[in-house]
């Protein structure tokens, strides 16, 4: 227990919010900044059940409340081919960030600390159910005590056991190593979102993707977007090609590795468990189905839930717009069904568009005129086929894809 008062239960809480991962801690550390209300973030001790340290990057211009944890920026992305050309952009004022759990969670944690109605809780929360007056959460601490906590409003951010229905799922599963090379092979300046210099699978796309943090050091992942994940010595095998055959990397050491699973699906993620209990970050809608990119779509939904409590109103906003959702959910079938082709799909698309632009795009914060410019830049055909065959399509109920305690979220 760090901060605020030990609540026994017996004195409702303004809020709760449980899981200790981005969205967690970024809607305690938006609302800890208010000041009036009492909140205690529920998150796992240390064990099996605390996830690794992981990775999350985003873009955005100008200063953020996460600066000072930041790991790297960049000012150009590059994006290479199949054939090998590459295509160097600048997003400015858009700059590409990388953050890495443990220092946010720092920031986070130091910033609850110094507020004395800002509770974190080390426990597992075992089951969230609404009372009379609110909802009340369950834990078991971590020497086996049962604890009961209740408030006006819960916010669970704990990701789903079962998707739900949805026309389309693929998994965008990946395993990145953070290598140090024996001499300078990194251009510290320049992030690569997707090099497609690599075999491709029968079934959806796959790509490298470097962060470099020094002239000689970086995180290097491979990812696949497709159906089934691959075991660990598929990932290590493949990484092991785009190192040595690919990046042409020399000497190199592997000084940790990270792995994970984001489902890229157009399920209707329910963002209200009930009159009191909401749904926030993943569980809650706020990957995007088209890229697998979450942390911003979270500090968007943070601020919006701390405005409309300000407000005095009961409501999660959805973190992505219908249009956005609309135009992911026809880009997910037509890779699915093999109508585009992948690789080519997202080289012409960052070949043809403004940089800033698209990613702006790829944020939902367009316009409708813009997202038909874009648009004009796909297979028109395959793209409006698909379109118009979605709305027959029947959706379906899936386990949400598993990892081990060991494997963890980027993005």
């Amino acid at each position: 227990m760090r901060g605020g008062q030990d609540h026994d239960g017996t004195r409702p809480l303004d809020v709760i919010v449980v899981g200790g991962g981005a969205a967690g801690l970024s809607l305690a550390h938006r609302l800890a900044r208010r000041g009036d209300l009492t909140v205690t973030v529920v998150e796992p001790p240390d064990g099996p059940l605390r996830p690794p340290e992981r990775t999350w990057c985003y873009w955005a211009a100008g200063p953020d409340d996460f600066a000072g944890a930041l790991e790297a920026t960049w000012s150009r992305l590059r994006i290479h081919g199949r054939d090998g050309t590459g295509i160097t952009v600048d997003p400015a004022p858009l700059q590409y960030r990388m953050l890495r759990s443990a220092p946010f969670e720092r920031l986070v944690h130091s910033a609850l600390g110094r507020n004395p109605r800002t509770t974190l809780l080390r426990a597992t929360a075992e089951t969230v159910r609404e009372v009379p007056g609110g909802a009340e959460v369950r834990c078991t601490a971590p020497g086996g005590g049962t604890r009961i906590l209740r408030a006006a409003r819960v916010f669970d951010s704990r990701p789903p056991r079962v998707l739900p229905p949805a026309r389309t799922l693929l998994l965008q599963h990946f395993r990145g190593w953070f290598v140090r090379t024996a001499a300078d092979r990194f251009d510290p300046a320049v992030a690569d979102l997707m090099d497609f210099r690599v075999p491709q699978p029968r079934h959806g796309l796959a790509f490298g993707y470097v962060l470099p943090l020094a002239a000689d050091h970086a995180l290097v992942e491979y990812t696949e977007f497709s159906r089934t994940p691959l075991s660990r010595p598929e990932y290590e095998a493949a990484l092991e090609h785009y190192c040595r055959s690919v990046l042409r990397l020399g000497l190199y050491t592997v000084e940790a590795a990270e792995q994970g699973v984001i489902p890229m699906t157009d399920a209707r993620f329910p963002r209200r468990a009930g009159r009191a209990v909401f749904r926030i970050g993943t569980a809650g809608g706020a990957t995007r189905p088209s890229t697998g990119y979450t942390f911003a779509a979270v500090q968007r939904q943070s601020r919006a839930i701390a405005a409309a409590l300000a407000e005095g109103r009961d409501r999660v906003p959805p973190p992505h717009g219908r249009r956005a959702l609309a135009m992911d959910a026809v880009l997910l079938r037509a890779l699915d069904t093999g109508r585009i082709d992948g690789p080519d799909f997202f080289t012409r698309l960052f070949g043809r568009t403004p940089a800033e632009r698209l990613l702006r795009f790829l944020d939902g914060a367009t316009t409708p005129r813009e997202d038909l410019g874009i648009g004009l830049h796909t297979p028109v055909g395959p793209m409006l086929r698909t379109a118009l065959e979605l709305p027959f399509l029947p959706r379906r109920s899936r386990p949400a894809p598993s990892v081990t305690p060991r494997d963890e979220e980027s993005r």
